[in-house]
C-alpha cells in the first residue's frame, strides 16, 4: 500500500465567543472545503484547563493560577499545502497567546485496500 498524505485534519480549541471568528478566518483561507461543499466544520463543547506562567500575557485568567474555561474544540479539514497558511490566519484572529492545535494526517479511502 503506498499511502501519500494529501489532507490534514486539523483540531482547534477557542474560547465559545471567538469560534465563529476563527471558523470563518480559516474557511476564507481556504479550508472547511468537503467535495462540492465549503464551511464543513464541526465544533464541540470541551472543558479546558491550563496554567498561565509568570511570563505569560493569559487571554483569560491569571499567571500561575489554574483556570478551568469552557470552550469549543473546532475542527476542520484542508489540503496539506495550504495547511501552514491556513494555521496562520487562524493565528491572527485565535485570541489566546498559544492555542492549542492539532493536525492529524488523513488517509484517502481510495488509497485503502
Amino acid at each position: 500500500m503506498n499511502i501519500q498524505i494529501n489532507r490534514v485534519k486539523i483540531f482547534v480549541t477557542v474560547p465559545c465567543e471567538n469560534t465563529e471568528d476563527v471558523r470563518n478566518a480559516v474557511c476564507k483561507a481556504g479550508a472547511c472545503i468537503i467535495g462540492e461543499y465549503e464551511y464543513c466544520t464541526t465544533s464541540v463543547k470541551s472543558i479546558g484547563t491550563f496554567m498561565p506562567s509568570s511570563n505569560a500575557k493569559p487571554y483569560i485568567g491569571e499567571s500561575n493560577k489554574l483556570e478551568i474555561v469552557e470552550e469549543d474544540k473546532l475542527e476542520f479539514v484542508c489540503d496539506v499545502n495550504k495547511a501552514k497558511y491556513i494555521i496562520s490566519e487562524l493565528r491572527k484572529v485565535h485570541p489566546y497567546e498559544e492555542p492549542a492545535i492539532d493536525i492529524v494526517p488523513l488517509i484517502d479511502e481510495n488509497t485503502l485496500i
